[in-house]
């Protein structure tokens, strides 16, 4: 639980710290959809080395993505090994009914490869950005949808405050487990209904924080007279500065390699 660092925000003095928040969003979806674009290994390389150079300028040790990792190392496992049985062509290991071909190896490291490419880009912004950038962030890019009469400042509070609790909820989560252990209760041993039956001591709990968090935090909105993004003023007013545009000129010209990589390279490794 305690490597869990998803929705943390670590402080530091770094460019991409001190990018506008709205151009770090748009240029996330704008690097997941081209990462799921890329068909070959070349291609791949582009946004795999935009994600090195993001953690080399964010300033952030690289630990810290070690450990947003571990969340997810066994979907990465299950999702590696799985590809390995899909594939044709050439067989480099055949045991019994196993067969595995070196196309269905090739594509289980571009699998493996491309969601290490989602996972960083994600934890650096995160990592960069805190909650009330993250939701003014939100809140101007969905500004347009005002139009259709939907409460824009809403979903930006409600997904940010969610986002921010992450961390939070684990937190409380690890110190349940440790009180319950301590207090004798089995939460290792067991088969797999045994576990899930013991686990039944830790969700209650931490249902009822939830709760009481989620009740204190609305009370501490409506004492300071949070009314909504109806006439709400900020402290901060976002504003594009020339970094904003070097980095969207550097993610264009990524964007542009990718885009030669993937059409013009004829002879492609999948």
């Amino acid at each position: 639980m305690r490597d869990i660092t998803f929705g943390q925000y670590i402080p530091s003095d770094s460019v991409i710290h001190r990018l506008d928040p709205r151009v770090k969003l748009v240029l996330l979806f704008a690097y997941i959809i081209s990462t799921f674009c890329t068909f070959n290994f070349y291609a791949l390389s582009v946004p795999l080395v935009f994600a090195v150079l993001c953690i080399f300028l964010s300033k952030i040790p690289f630990r810290q993505y070690m450990k947003s990792m571990k969340a997810v190392f066994a979907v990465i496992l299950i999702t590696s090994v799985l590809n390995l049985f899909y594939g044709h062509g050439e067989v480099i290991f055949e045991w019994v009914f196993i067969k595995i071909t070196r196309s269905a190896l090739n594509n289980s490291a571009f699998i493996v490869v491309r969601i290490l490419c989602l996972i960083i880009s994600s934890a650096v912004l995160t990592f960069t950005t805190t909650p009330t950038d993250l939701t003014d962030a939100i809140e101007r890019l969905m500004k347009p949808l005002k139009v259709f009469h939907i409460n824009v400042h809403s979903i930006a509070m409600m997904m940010t405050i969610a986002l921010r609790f992450v961390p939070t909820l684990l937190e409380e989560t690890d110190k349940i487990m440790m009180a319950q252990k301590a207090r004798g209760a089995d939460l290792e041993s067991g088969g797999v209904l045994q576990r899930v039956k013991a686990l039944i001591p830790i969700l209650i709990p931490l249902f009822v924080s939830a709760i009481q968090r989620a009740m204190d935090l609305a009370m501490a909105m409506e004492c300071r007279c949070y009314n909504g993004g109806k006439g709400r003023t900020r402290m901060k007013v976002l504003s594009i500065h020339s970094r904003d545009i070097m980095g969207i000129v550097v993610f264009i010209f990524s964007l542009t390699l990718l885009i030669i990589f993937d059409i013009f390279i004829a002879h492609t490794v999948r």
